[in-house]
């Protein structure tokens, strides 16, 4: 059996899978990094990137990696009840834990000292999942607008009102409130879960954002530093 070596780290905001955005692309304010092993910090390997606006992320479920592999799952999309098989989507319990995002090239850092850095947006990975192959988005060939999106088209994300109190919104970064808000805008309680009286506590970076959510408002409750398990 083929086995493969990260070549990089993907660092980010979301060290865990709840509030994580559910597809690449639907979070743009928000910045992770591509730091790569040191064998291929080589600039010449980067050449010519530059010259494209998005990449392919291929990467591994490393989060999941003691999982077995399962024909059927079910999907938060369709309320976690309905199983369909896993080629229909895009869990992480998979024959080969691999998973694939397209996100927006921001910029290649060549002279960080752990340089070159991919900074990237749009990520749907969580902090520090190995990398194992970058490879350029090219739209004449990868986009096909016409393409039917089967379950996946029952959206519930983008559905909320969010009530931030400015007290609460002035202990995140100013460069990530904006991010934050999208996040919290999509909803990111499990589709099964609609109870208004749950209190959540999402990770953010070093924080931790609590919440509830009552019909389509959703109110941050409170902003915390995040506990140490």
């Amino acid at each position: 059996m083929s086995t493969y070596t990260p070549i990089a780290r993907l660092h980010g905001d979301f060290p865990e899978k709840f509030g994580l955005p559910r597809q690449s692309g639907l979070v743009s304010s928000l910045k992770s990094y591509i730091v790569f092993e040191p064998q291929y910090r080589v600039k010449e390997a980067f050449r010519g990137l530059e010259g494209y606006s998005h990449i392919w992320i291929i990467w591994e479920f490393s989060h999941s990696e003691d999982k077995k592999w399962s024909p059927t799952v079910r999907p938060p999309k369709l309320g976690g009840n309905k199983r369909v098989g896993v080629f229909a989507t895009r869990s992480p319990f998979r024959p080969n834990p691999i998973g694939l995002s397209a996100v927006k090239l921001e910029k290649i850092d060549l002279d960080s000292p752990d340089g070159p850095v991919l900074e990237v947006s749009g990520c749907d990975i969580m902090d520090n999942t190995p990398i194992l192959d970058i490879k350029p988005y090219l739209p004449y060939a990868d986009a096909y607008p016409d393409a039917l999106s089967g379950f996946a088209l029952t959206e519930r994300e983008g559905s909320l009102s969010v009530e931030f109190p400015l007290e609460l919104l002035e202990r995140i970064p100013y460069e990530k409130r904006r991010g934050l808000t999208e996040i919290l805008k999509q909803d990111p309680r499990p589709a099964y879960q609609n109870d208004p009286e749950r209190a959540y506590a999402m990770a953010f970076g070093e924080l931790e954002v609590h919440f509830r959510v009552k019909e389509d408002m959703l109110t941050v409750t409170d902003v915390t530093p995040k506990s140490r398990k």
